[in-house]
């Protein structure tokens, strides 16, 4: 592919994502920065962790970005009574002829929805984890693969723990981005106001195809990261394991840096950001908007930290502040 195709094909994905981000904001007013971290994890193919406090739109922004993308799409309402066959499916008996057949459950769809995924036991969260990393379940003795793409996105409540069980620390590293949604400003919010007060149609047509999607990962596949970056990322996750070696004296502060999924999806969604701005090359400016997303679940903070208030997106803007720029 030469330089004039690739110009060509940016400039059609360029467009594509500007019809769906038109498309979800018939419904969903603001939460720019949502909507753009949606769309970096279904250019990657990765999962993403939703956390804001309820009634910011989280459920409704994804439920309507799979209106957008035509893509099958399924809600687990996590409870603690919930069982891991709720999720991934069972065995059932059939009498009449004895045998067992496998019952295929929700997970088995394009999007899924974990609603109030810090709700469930863990035993139930971990039933996703075969799921999201190697886009199978096992039932009984079959292994099934889940339909392509496939993508969960999960969301969580911060301020009621009451009830709550927290992600285990392998099935958070498995999610690609982790997005903390915020309120509305004012005038967002007079919006939503005068939208959802009345009674109209907000129907969300489908703009994007499951090739599209495929075509958007073969384009990522094509943007230019150059071996500068590829150090300068490197530097970044190194600096969460090794402050002292960087100048930085957070090492009390940090209880584990980052997994090598840290770099990796760096790396991915730097690309992919860079793909969404319609550029050919990712930039360290890509990196450090994509950073905080990245790395917020991957920094594991000592109690000390904690009881200084020293946040996790406090140690990576230090950090983002001080590894030289290439």
């Amino acid at each position: 592919m030469d330089q004039s195709q690739f110009s060509d094909l940016l400039t059609v994905q360029a467009d594509k994502f500007e019809l769906l981000r038109q498309e979800v904001k018939k419904v969903i007013v603001g939460q720019d920065r949502l909507l753009h971290s949606m769309l970096t994890a279904i250019t990657t193919g990765g999962h993403i962790l939703l956390e804001g406090v309820p009634g910011l739109a989280k459920t409704l922004a994804v439920k309507t970005l799979a209106q957008a993308l035509g893509l099958q799409f399924q809600r687990i309402s996590f409870t603690p009574d919930l069982l891991p066959a709720d999720v991934i499916g069972t065995m059932i008996y059939s009498p009449k002829d004895g045998t067992f057949s496998s019952k295929k459950g929700p997970v088995f769809t394009n999007l899924l929805l974990a609603d109030e995924i810090n709700r469930a036991p863990a035993k139930v969260q971990s039933a996703l984890l075969e799921a999201m990393q190697e886009r199978q379940v096992t039932i009984g003795n079959t292994t099934y693969p889940l339909p392509d793409p496939f993508l969960v996105m999960a969301t969580q409540n911060p301020i009621e723990q009451q009830g709550t069980y927290p992600l285990p620390e392998a099935q958070i590293d498995r999610f690609m981005l982790k997005c903390k949604v915020g309120y509305p400003t004012r005038e967002e919010e007079r919006i939503i106001m005068n939208r959802f007060t009345r009674a109209q149609n907000n129907s969300v047509n489908s703009v994007i195809t499951s090739d599209d999607i495929n075509s958007m990962r073969q384009i990522l596949d094509q943007v230019y990261c150059d071996e500068k970056l590829g150090d300068y990322i490197l530097d970044i996750v190194f600096a969460t394991r090794e402050p002292e070696k960087h100048g930085l004296d957070i090492k009390h502060q940090i209880e584990y840096g980052a997994s090598p999924r840290g770099t990796l999806f760096l790396n991915l969604a730097a690309r992919a950001n860079a793909l969404l701005h319609g550029r050919a090359y990712a930039t360290p400016q890509d990196v450090k908007e994509v950073a905080y997303d990245v790395l917020r679940h991957r920094v594991t903070l000592t109690y000390e930290a904690e009881a200084e208030e020293v946040s996790s997106e406090d140690i990576i803007s230090l950090i983002l502040g001080e590894i030289p720029v290439p």
